[in-house]
C-alpha cells in the first residue's frame, strides 16, 4: 500500500490499511474452510446430495470441494500473508525486507548520478556555443528537455499563448548563454499591472499606439493621443521607443510577436485584454527539477533552437 500512501500513514488510516487487508484474507481463508465438505460423500449406490436448488429441473448437487482446488486457493492465502509481511502492505509497517517503492526509486536515481554525473561534469567545462554544435550532447538535451520544459513550451519549442517561443529571437530576458542558464535556474515572474483605471477611451488610445509601433494597421488619430500615454504610464518599462527592457521582462512592441494573442484573435483585442487585465506570467525555476548539473546543457540546447528554426 506505500504506493497509495507514502512511507508513512495517520494511526487511523495505518490501523484502516491493517484491518482491511487482514480483515480480508481471514474472511477468504474462513469461507474457504466453512465450505471444506469433505463428510459429503456419494453412498453405497454412488448417489450424492443435493444443495436443495433446483433450476428447470436440474439440481446441484452437494460435492466436496476439488481437492486441487482447495490447495490452490490455501496457496493463495498463504502468498497473501507472505507478502505482507516481507513487503510494505500493513499500514506503517514497512515488511520485513525493508522494501518501499520510494527506496527502490532513490536507488535507481543514485546508480543513474553515479553512471552519468561524469557525462554532465564534461559537457559543463564546455561553453555554451560550442556545446550547442555537439550532436550527441544535443540528444541528451532535448530528452531532458521533452521530459521537463515541453509541457509549457511544446515539444517544439514554439510555445503557446502565454508561453514563450524559444526558436526567435525574440528573448523577453535575453537570449544569451548567461541570460537562458538565470532563466532556468531560478526561474522568472514577469508582472504587466492593469491599465483599466485609465479608462476606456485612454486605454483604445494606448492600443492604436501600440499597433502603430509594429506596423499593424491602426487609427492615427487616436494613435497620437494614445503617444503622450505611453510615454507617462508604459515608457518606463517598455522605453520611450517601445523596444522594451531585457533586465524587466518588458516585451519589445515593435516587433510582430504577441505573446498573448489567441488563435484567431486579432493583435487590437490582445493589446486591449492586456491593457484592461494586466499579465502575470511565472517560469517556475527548474534546478532543483533537472539537476543543477543539467542546467547547463539545458541551456545549450535552447540556445541552439534559434539556429533549427
Amino acid at each position: 500500500m506505500s504506493y497509495l500512501w507514502g512511507d508513512s500513514l495517520s494511526g487511523f488510516w495505518s490501523a484502516w490499511v491493517i484491518i482491511i487487508s487482514l480483515g480480508t484474507i481471514g474472511l477468504s481463508a474462513w469461507f474457504l474452510l466453512s465450505n471444506r465438505r469433505t463428510d459429503k460423500q456419494p453412498d453405497a449406490e454412488g448417489n450424492v446430495e443435493t444443495t436443495g436448488h433446483a433450476a428447470d429441473g436440474i439440481e446441484e448437487y452437494d460435492n466436496p470441494l476439488p481437492k486441487w482446488w482447495f490447495q490452490l486457493f490455501v496457496g493463495t492465502v498463504v502468498f497473501a500473508v507472505g507478502y505482507l509481511v516481507l513487503y510494505p502492505g500493513l499500514g506503517n509497517f514497512q515488511g520485513l525486507l525493508g522494501w518501499s517503492q520510494e527506496s527502490q526509486w532513490e536507488q535507481e536515481v543514485e546508480q543513474a548520478e553515479e553512471r552519468f554525473a561524469p557525462i554532465f561534469e564534461q559537457y559543463q567545462e564546455v561553453a555554451i556555443p560550442e556545446l550547442a554544435k555537439d550532436g550527441e550532447a544535443m540528444q541528451v538535451a532535448e530528452r531532458i528537455f521533452l521530459n521537463n520544459c515541453a509541457v509549457c513550451h511544446g515539444s517544439n519549442a514554439r510555445g503557446g499563448y502565454g508561453f514563450p517561443n524559444l526558436t526567435n529571437d525574440d528573448w523577453l530576458y535575453g537570449g544569451e548563454p548567461e541570460n537562458i542558464v538565470a532563466t532556468i535556474t531560478n526561474g522568472r515572474n514577469g508582472l504587466m499591472p492593469s491599465w483599466q483605471q485609465l479608462g476606456e477611451d485612454n486605454i483604445e488610445n494606448l492600443t492604436q499606439f501600440v499597433l502603430s509601433l509594429s506596423g499593424e494597421d491602426h487609427d492615427a488619430d487616436r494613435a497620437e493621443k494614445g503617444q503622450s500615454t505611453f510615454i507617462s504610464v508604459c515608457a518606463a518599462c517598455h522605453t520611450p521607443d517601445g523596444t522594451g527592457n531585457q533586465a524587466l521582462g518588458a516585451p519589445d512592441l515593435t516587433d510582430e510577436v504577441w505573446l498573448y494573442q489567441k488563435p484567431g484573435q486579432s493583435v487590437a483585442d490582445s493589446v486591449r485584454q492586456t491593457l484592461r487585465n494586466g499579465r502575470n506570467g511565472h517560469m517556475p525555476a527548474q534546478a532543483a527539477y533537472i539537476g543543477e548539473d543539467k542546467v547547463h546543457l539545458v541551456a545549450a540546447y535552447v540556445y541552439s533552437l534559434r539556429y533549427d528554426d
